[in-house]
């Protein structure tokens, strides 16, 4: 039976053993960090960001396409929150008209690739472009301080500390990550994905509206990057031009990682949820044990191209 259940969930087993088996390396090699609950507090507050956005993008990249440009819908989204909320004093009002942006923006994208037929690497970083620009022109340049944001009710649902302690950006990240893996394993709107990503005629052969299932993914992830963005607003009491940036290769990595597929067709959310925790780690893990951060870049590199090919073996022999 184990075996059994070891073969059907091999992608998870190795991204969970490769998790455990860097937490004994850090437990080793930086104890007093480690073996003490601080870090793994501070992990909490700040891994959900990077979690969250991958696991709206594993969606894309099961059914093949890709997004470029959330970092900059991020920008765009966050300014739009900031500006509403100082205006208004309305930290709800300002996630709504977030959310819109965010949602349009995802759209955006939807059209130009499935309408228009611009492949979605090209269309998204052509938009990616286009936000950044807009919201550094907007702005001017300038960040917005929103130190109000933080006596607010919506700021404590968000990013508050439970018990004064979890903070609640970890709560929110496992339950969209529950909601996602029931979306993906147990409802036909995953099943119409995982057809999409493996043969996108077929699907449509099957009776799929794969145009339609397409720009919902965009929109969808366009949405996430928006609420994204207004959580780090809001656990940062701060926007600035560059929001977003950094994100894009921690999220590809989380999700390449986790086991999702380059190929599409293939993907799990609890992966990319592992994936994301991984690459939350490694940095800590590095500097904590005396080395440099710049080894982080290469540790990830190193990761990212080894899982890849690990998984694309597997794929391969397992067709």
């Amino acid at each position: 039976m184990i075996p059994v259940l070891l073969h059907r969930f091999k992608i998870q087993a190795g991204v969970s053993g490769l998790l455990m088996g860097l937490l004994a390396v850090f437990m080793i090699a930086s104890p007093a960090t480690f073996l003490g609950p601080r870090i793994y507090i501070s992990f909490a507050s700040t891994i959900p960001f990077v979690t969250i956005l991958a696991l709206g993008l594993t969606f894309l990249v099961i059914a093949g396409e890709l997004d470029l440009s959330f970092p900059a819908v991020m920008a765009m989204s966050g300014l739009t929150f900031a500006d509403v909320f100082l205006k208004t004093q309305n930290p709800l009002l300002g996630w709504i008209a977030a959310l819109v942006v965010g949602a349009f923006a995802g759209y955006l994208n939807g059209l130009l690739i499935v309408r228009i037929g611009v492949p979605s690497i090209i269309a998204t970083i052509g938009t990616q472009f286009f936000w950044r620009g807009l919201s550094s022109l907007l702005a001017d340049g300038l960040a917005r301080s929103m130190a109000p944001v933080r006596e607010t009710w919506l700021h404590h649902v968000f990013v508050g500390r439970i018990g004064g302690v979890l903070p609640a950006q970890a709560l929110w990240c496992l339950g969209i990550a529950l909601l996602l893996m029931l979306i993906l394993n147990r409802h036909i709107f995953g099943d119409h994905v995982l057809f999409i990503g493996d043969d996108i005629r077929t699907a449509r052969l099957m009776g799929i509206n794969t145009d339609r299932v397409r720009i919902l993914l965009f929109t969808f992830m366009g949405t996430m990057s928006a609420f994204v963005s207004v959580m780090v607003c809001m656990e940062m009491a701060n926007w600035w031009p560059t929001q977003g940036e950094g994100y894009l290769l921690l999220v590809f990595a989380a999700i390449f990682i986790g086991g999702t597929s380059v190929f599409g067709g293939e993907g799990t959310i609890y992966g990319t949820l592992i994936g994301a925790v991984i690459i939350g780690i490694i940095e800590a893990g590095i500097i904590s044990a005396g080395f440099s951060g710049f080894w982080t870049r290469l540790v990830h590199g190193f990761i990212i191209v080894a899982s890849v090919s690990v998984y694309a073996t597997v794929f391969k022999t397992g067709r």
